[in-house]
């Protein structure tokens, strides 16, 4: 542990690309420890029976605290690192889980969910961040999936805990669930000090001699000679130098050409990903199956819990093939099958559904159609498992990696900050729109995906298999409105890289991959 890590976790690729991802976990927790708790007896007496608009509100809370949290990430991130940021978000978390666990209002409660959502806000757009720069270029987008899959994952375990305390009677229920929050989150901070800091964000600071050596445990397997090793450290180093040259860095570097047209690019994907309607399916799916015709609780739950098993297993095909398949044609597919099974959920309920009394809240519901009530259920899980295997991953991987090191943090701050104020926007807006408009909720929806299909297949240049400074090339070629003629074919060997810096007359890789292959000789 002298160099600050362990060199063993270090050198196995999966380990030190996806522990962190337990920072993604934690939104998935925060989502499930509402949803399962929205029919709850105790729950709904301690904080006295909140209507649509206040049960949106507390909801939203949290993504309003991760939306804070998000912004902090561009300052916070360059500053400290992305290791500590990580760190510090994981001990934030555990102070608004003690608070919503011994919440007796509504206020406290909020409060609560406040903090850890801004313990959520600084993860989701540090840990993408952090796997991008840390991560070969061959399994970038694999390891940065695995966000997507702590985040299922989190939603599974927490929404099972609560089935099973459901069980009990009294706060146990609800405070028991919240409580257990906690576990994941001591992981997190705990075990990050085990592991190295982003080698980008070293160079960036001048520690060139510590990045070079996580390069090589990372890479290499301890060794600075081999080939991959000296691309990285090459390219990531000549790409300091360069935006070092350009200036300081500032907020107002977000907006100059080229920059500013990948930064629409990363905020505008995070909003589609909320835009789908999925976290909306996973916030409040208590809702939506009710509205289809389920009754009774235990019913509703179980039913529940097989959308977040499916959302699970179904994002394992990406994690495994996005390195394979491509950002664009995963994103192109996944917002024409989520726009179709919407407009025909929404179909189906507006035929066979009419205003009526459940649980003494007048909502839009099916009744006396059992066929149609399972066949929108099966539409709900297959617009689950087409998110989970296509935007669910790819929204996190893409933000990540199409910036320059010069404002990456701050521009993926950006983009995640976007994510969160959709997802409070739409938290705290459903349940009134459930309740006012019924089934015209998932044309609205619909048409986002509509919209997002058309926005991505004109203006999304795919990035797979590329290093970060590769990216750079591809969204030098222009293309803006036809991103299909980009030529993705970009990549470099380090042969060609260091012939290109004695070019310019730039000696030092040179001498450096002289230096360390000699050492390896001796």
């Amino acid at each position: 542990m002298g160099k600050g890590y362990n060199a063993a976790i270090a050198a196995n690729p999966y380990i030190v690309g996806t522990f962190a991802c337990i920072g993604g976990g934690l939104f998935g927790l925060d989502i499930s420890s509402m949803s399962g708790v929205l029919n709850n007896p105790a729950y709904l007496r301690v904080f006295n029976h909140p209507g649509p608009n206040a049960q949106g509100a507390i909801v939203a809370s949290m993504p309003a605290g991760s939306l804070v949290g998000a912004l902090i990430v561009g300052k916070l991130a360059d500053r400290i690192g992305r290791k500590k940021t990580i760190i510090i978000s994981g001990i934030i978390w555990v102070i608004g889980s003690i608070l919503q666990c011994a919440s007796i209002n509504r206020g406290m409660l909020v409060v609560g969910r406040i903090i850890s959502g801004l313990s959520v806000g600084l993860a989701s757009a540090t840990v993408p961040l952090y796997q991008a720069e840390i991560s070969a270029p061959s399994i970038r987008g694999r390891l940065i999936s695995f966000q997507q899959w702590a985040i299922t994952w989190g939603i599974l375990l927490q929404y099972f805990v609560q089935f099973g305390c459901s069980y009990i009677n009294g706060v146990a229920s609800f405070r028991f669930p919240w409580a257990l929050q906690m576990i994941p989150a001591i992981l997190l901070s705990g075990g990050m000090l085990f592991f190295p800091e982003s080698p980008r964000w070293l160079i960036d600071h001048g520690r060139d001699e510590e990045a070079l050596q996580i390069l090589a445990d990372v890479h290499g397997k301890g060794d600075a000679a081999v080939p991959l090793v000296q691309l990285e450290y090459t390219e990531i180093h000549n790409q300091v130098k360069f935006e070092r040259s350009e200036g300081a860095k500032s907020y107002f570097d977000l907006l100059k050409p080229g920059i500013f047209r990948r930064v629409g690019l990363g905020m505008s994907l995070q909003m589609w990903s909320q835009l789908t309607g999925m976290n909306i399916m996973m916030y409040y799916i208590i809702y939506v199956f009710q509205g289809a015709g389920l009754t009774g609780t235990r019913g509703n739950l179980i039913a529940d819990s097989v959308q977040y098993v499916l959302n699970v297993a179904l994002t394992v095909p990406a994690i495994i093939y996005i390195d394979k398949w491509g950002r664009r044609p995963m994103l192109i597919i996944g917002l024409t099958l989520m726009a179709f099974w919407l407009f025909l959920v929404g179909g189906l309920q507006s035929k066979f559904g009419h205003w009526g009394l459940v649980s003494g809240s007048e909502v839009w519901v099916i009744s006396d159609h059992p066929g149609i009530t399972k066949f929108i259920i099966v539409c709900s899980y297959l617009f689950v498992c087409s998110f989970a295997i296509t935007m669910g991953p790819v929204s996190w991987t893409y933000p990540a990696e199409i910036f320059p090191m010069r404002v990456r943090a701050k521009a993926v701050s950006l983009a995640t900050a976007t994510n969160w104020v959709f997802n409070f926007a739409l938290a705290w807006a459903v349940p009134p729109a459930l309740a006012s408009i019924g089934p015209k909720t998932y044309y609205i929806f619909g048409a986002f995906n509509a919209a997002g299909l058309i926005h991505v297949l004109f203006m999304f240049p795919e990035t797979k298999g590329c290093t970060l400074e590769e990216v750079e090339e591809i969204f030098g070629q222009g293309h803006v409105f036809d991103a299909w003629n980009i030529n993705s074919n970009v990549k470099k060997s380090l042969e060609e890289v260091l012939a290109q810096n004695e070019t310019k007359g730039e000696k030092h890789s040179g001498s450096l991959d002289e230096k360390y292959v000699g050492d390896d000789k001796s």
